[in-house]
């Protein structure tokens, strides 16, 4: 008898090379992150308005001089730059939080309503209460992003959520939020105003002392969401068999939950709501890095800011002296690479 020859794939790659070359692509990934996270932060550091070249910028930052161009590097775009960095892992982190959470790979972590929660609290302090410092408007918005949170959380059935209901409360107290945000504007002709430059997503002027004040809360939701990675990973696979693996699926729920309103919230209360980088991140990275958590967020949590700082370097550079705030940068970047993805039938399944 003759012995009988499998057929190669149409696109003839052996099957027994693919888990080798995706372990290959895998491994070599995270130092091209780290590669183009420190090229992203050279880039934010240098370019802008006036360009100013790496030797300048290292002696900036190591051996000031006074010079104007230290004053640059050092009080302007340094602080942006750290900000840029802290909100990119915070929302990519967030991002893959919920997707794995909800089991969609489309989740966003708006879907909590942590956004819509930070521009009502922000468009109330500004409409109704009169506080216009980026302070003030930092804490009203992380409580408005927790309450809201922790709302929808509990209109989903609280510790009997599922993500079917996690999704359609979400998406209910988002439309009644953002509603209640678009009657206050037009209500308030000067809340308009100040709202429209905090709702698409800037990292142009905020200070150092608004990381340090949020970078807590950050801290404490990426170091909860990587201690869930393993539960989450288990959840992902079903309710009954992460049981069966002794995961408690409620408890993993609730600090999800958590997570995603500390991170987001913190990021949004920073920067205003910036989109897409917490779809987009997790949703590209699955799809080279597989769907498990334990390996999905590092993967986020390094590209994720890489997006958001080149985005912001983009806007800055386009119509100079002004600049394209980068909300709307990263939404057209990553829609872009989302096109592309989806042609190429390259998205990562849950």
């Amino acid at each position: 008898m003759s012995a009988t020859t499998v057929p190669a794939p149409p696109d003839g790659t052996r099957p027994a090379n693919r888990p080798r070359t995706r372990s290959a692509a895998r491994s070599a990934s995270l130092p091209i992150g780290l590669f183009l996270l420190a090229a992203a932060v050279a880039l934010s550091l240098a370019v802008g308005t006036e360009r100013i070249p790496l030797d300048q910028v290292w002696t900036a930052l190591f051996a000031p001089s006074g010079t104007e161009h230290d004053a640059i590097v050092r009080d302007l775009r340094l602080p942006r730059t750290l900000i840029g960095a802290a909100v990119g892992a915070a929302l990519g982190l967030g991002g893959a939080v919920m997707q794995t959470l909800t089991r969609n790979p489309l989740a966003d972590p708006g879907l909590l309503g942590v956004n819509a929660g930070a521009s009502a609290a922000v468009v109330t302090a500004i409409g109704v209460l009169g506080i216009t410092s980026f302070t003030g408007h930092l804490w009203f918005a992380l409580a408005g992003a927790a309450l809201a949170a922790t709302g929808v959380h509990a209109l989903g059935g609280g510790r009997h959520a599922t993500p079917v209901r996690l999704t359609l409360a979400g998406t209910a107290v988002n439309a009644a939020l953002f509603g209640y945000v678009s009657g206050l504007q037009l209500w308030h002709l000067s809340t308009l105003d100040e709202m429209r430059h905090w709702s698409v997503g800037t990292l142009a002027k905020r200070d150092v002392s608004l990381l340090l004040t949020v970078a807590p809360l950050l801290a404490a939701g990426a170091l909860l969401a990587f201690a869930l990675a393993r539960p989450l990973g288990a959840v992902a696979l079903g309710e009954d068999q992460a049981r069966a693996l002794g995961t408690r699926v409620r408890r993993v729920r609730v600090l999800s939950v958590v997570s995603v309103a500390l991170l987001c919230g913190g990021a949004t209360a920073l920067c205003g709501p910036i989109g897409f980088v917490g779809l987009m991140v997790p949703h590209a990275a699955r799809a080279f890095c597989g769907p498990d958590p334990r390996r999905l967020m590092p993967f986020c949590a390094l590209y994720a800011p890489v997006l958001l700082l080149v985005s912001d370097v983009i806007g800055r550079v386009l119509v100079p002296p002004s600049e394209i705030e980068v909300g709307t940068v990263s939404a057209f970047l990553g829609g872009l690479v989302f096109i592309h993805l989806v042609r190429q039938r390259k998205v990562g399944r849950l």
